[in-house]
């Protein structure tokens, strides 16, 4: 999805697989700044958002900004053993768009802001956990957070309340599979309701190994805060374990939400949109 000045911009295809952009869904631009929303959904987003962004500079002069929802690629923020470090190669290719200022919802790692040229980060999680907090009535003194790995821990190291907990993976390095999780931190207080806070989640591995141990030490309920989540959250064993998962739409598509209705009263979606600065509905 690619929005100019909030307004979708309309693709087809030609028989042959080729973009066909409708170029009478642009707006009319009457301002010295055009903004450009950018929801990757797979790698054809990307020769589209070149289409968008070109076709603005063969009649626009002005700034033109680039919001990202999610940062493709966002992951491959290294290359190991000879990989591809297709993070750098993505960004390479955004870079040379030439976009005047870049925002980037709660990136995996500071890789990406140092390869986005004009690029900010945005971590929403910080705003995003007073509405969670409000929504199962949290209580600030007495209830966790919890940061299921050390990258988390790092993260949202200023995300400052009294009881954090913080989750250590026991991984066999051989096979990548997480075969338990430790929980560090002091349970001063009784368990009972706990935040798991991260950027994002894919089947809910990690999620699911957290709430397991969470409910061992006793927990009664488990709550899931991630800024992003892929359309496979609904074909692991997340909801299984987890009383109710808090996300936004940067990753989920609308056709696999209702798809997954079922899930609707265990799944929390806030909508991003863009004004004058980022915000959440």
């Amino acid at each position: 999805m690619i929005k100019v000045n909030n307004k979708e911009i309309e693709f087809t295809k030609f028989p042959n697989g080729e973009t066909n952009m409708n170029h009478l869904s642009f707006p009319e631009i009457e301002e010295s700044t055009v903004d450009v929303v950018f929801k990757y959904e797979e790698d054809g987003d990307l020769i589209r958002l070149m289409f968008v962004k070109e076709y603005l500079d063969s009649f626009f002069l002005g700034f033109v900004s680039l919001l990202i929802y999610s940062m493709p690629y966002g992951r491959m923020d290294r290359s190991e053993n000879d990989s591809p470090f297709t993070l750098k190669y993505v960004s390479k290719f955004i870079n040379s768009l030439g976009f005047h200022g870049v925002d980037i919802i709660e990136p995996h790692s500071n890789v990406t802001t140092a390869l986005i040229d004009n690029s900010a980060a945005h971590f929403i999680n910080f705003d995003l956990i007073n509405e969670v907090m409000t929504d199962v009535d949290f209580n600030v003194e007495t209830d966790y957070i919890m940061f299921p790995d050390g990258g988390a821990s790092s993260r949202y190291k200023n995300m400052k309340f009294p009881n954090i907990l913080i989750g250590h993976k026991n991984r066999d390095f051989t096979t990548g599979k997480i075969n338990g999780l430790d929980v560090i931190g002091d349970l001063a207080h009784t368990p009972n309701k706990v935040i798991i806070v991260d950027d994002l989640s894919s089947y809910g591995g990690t999620f699911v190994h957290s709430s397991k141990k969470l409910k061992e030490l006793g927990f009664n309920e488990v709550y899931l805060l991630v800024a992003h989540a892929e359309n496979s959250i609904f074909k692991g064993e997340l909801f299984d374990h987890v009383d109710k998962v808090f996300t936004t739409d940067s990753m989920l598509t609308e056709q696999d939400y209702w798809e997954n209705k079922k899930f609707q009263d265990q799944l929390v979606v806030f909508e991003l949109r863009r004004e004058e600065e980022i915000t959440i509905d």
